[in-house]
């Protein structure tokens, strides 16, 4: 069995815009979420910005019981809560009744930390003798599945509720299982997603390994510049991207909107062996994962008309540009529509990948392709295999054919989707 898979329904909690229609006007309009952050700087943090989700604590109560407010301390809780919530509503879906899960729905949320203020909490607690004071919601805020559960019990789903979780491949790698399960017969639909938590306790790691940039404090929306020659490292995000997979047969059946189809996709990993380290991807590696996908999905690689990249703004882009180069065999002109979603939202880290596809799935609604932020001084190496026009600068009108969405992680692993407009067959 290889079923059509398509995506029915879209929900975002981004640093630029939380809710879809606060999330596209930032990316239409290149709108950054890179704020500064007082408390990093009090912490002697050498990077001091951040992309976080401003989220207003009554709008919690549109997502949360009473119950589950109570001691709730996960940010990547809320984040995914909310988008995986508002994707299910936006495809049209209700929750199943109170007496049987629905079946054929299931879940795959990842995340890479979950719950650390929570844990932190409940560590100061047990250490002072009051681990009775920690509450019956500490261990589901602070389980790596936590967030699938949740997810799981608002909506009633009886398929398949898990969690994965692979650095910054996270996201996209969801995707794919859940296009996989659906493929083979398995569910007729999955919620898939990631998130991630926000805080100095989730940043601070890569503050002293030196790769975020520390000279944009006082002009934080300039800091993100994937593809730039002055790019100086990454700057850390949080979030949650959200997104209905379904069978077409079942999203016909019911009348479904459809942003658009997942033809197909790949995962790997590069065995940390030749150029490729926990840190840096091997290059071989990243390019079968692409080719792998565009096999799967049954499309040349001359037909990809749009990528959206990893592309974090440190040394490693030039080495991205370069392995789609290869992999595609295309340069100059004849080198695909290319974009990142970070200059504006910043490295959302595991939930970096699921939120850059919604951003890439709003494309095809609106058909557009959104421009780049902060790239106006192009890298040297990126500029001799690509010409200019096709990494855009501002959002322009375009509408998608096949689209290539990639994520790379620490550990050397690798995600690569292939998604084209829907169109009857």
């Amino acid at each position: 069995m290889n079923r059509r898979v398509v995506v029915t329904g879209l929900g975002i909690c981004a640093p630029n815009g939380v809710g879809l229609a606060n999330f596209y006007e930032s990316m239409l309009n290149g709108s950054s979420g890179i704020t500064f952050h007082q408390e990093l700087a009090d912490l002697g943090f050498g990077c001091q910005i951040a992309g976080k989700p401003e989220i207003r604590e009554g709008l919690k109560e549109s997502y949360f019981t009473s119950l589950q407010l109570r001691g709730l301390n996960s940010s990547g809780v809320v984040y995914g809560v909310m988008a995986g919530t508002d994707a299910w509503k936006d495809a049209g879906l209700e929750k199943a009744d109170k007496d049987q899960p629905d079946w054929d729905s299931g879940i795959i949320f990842g995340t890479g930390i979950l719950g650390i203020d929570k844990l932190r909490e409940s560590i100061h607690l047990i250490d002072n003798n009051n681990a009775r004071r920690l509450g019956s919601n500490s261990v589901m805020q602070t389980m790596a599945s936590g967030i699938s559960a949740y997810l799981g019990g608002i909506l009633g789903c009886g398929n398949q509720v898990t969690t994965n979780s692979s650095a910054c491949a996270t996201g996209t790698e969801g995707v794919i299982m859940g296009m996989e399960r659906i493929r083979a017969g398995k569910a007729e639909r999955m919620l898939v997603g990631s998130c991630n938590d926000s805080g100095p306790y989730i940043w601070g790691g890569f503050d002293a390994m030196r790769i975020l940039p520390f000279n944009y404090n006082d002009n934080p929306q300039e800091a993100s510049r994937p593809m730039s020659a002055s790019a100086s490292g990454f700057v850390p995000g949080s979030g949650a991207g959200a997104m209905v997979l379904e069978s077409l047969s079942s999203a016909l059946e019911r009348g479904a909107k459809i942003y658009a189809e997942v033809l197909g996709g790949a995962i790997n990993s590069g065995g940390q062996r030749g150029v490729g380290s926990m840190t840096a991807p091997n290059s071989l590696a990243v390019q079968k994962c692409i080719l792998e996908a565009l096999m799967d999905a049954g499309v040349d690689k001359s037909e990809v008309d749009v990528i959206n990249g990893h592309l974090t703004a440190t040394s490693k882009d030039a080495d991205e540009i370069r392995n789609w180069s290869e992999a595609l065999g295309r340069t100059g002109v004849d080198f695909p529509f290319i974009n990142t979603t970070k200059g504006l939202v910043g490295h959302c880290l595991a939930a970096s990948g699921s939120v850059e596809c919604v951003a890439s799935l709003l494309q095809y609604r609106e058909g557009l392709v959104f421009g780049n932020r902060n790239c106006q001084d192009l890298h040297p190496e990126i500029l001799a295999l690509v010409d200019a026009s096709r990494i855009p600068l501002t959002t322009i009108s375009h509408t998608p054919g096949i689209m290539a969405k990639a994520s790379f992680g620490f550990g050397d692993v690798n995600a690569c989707v292939i998604f084209n407009d829907y169109k009857e067959k």
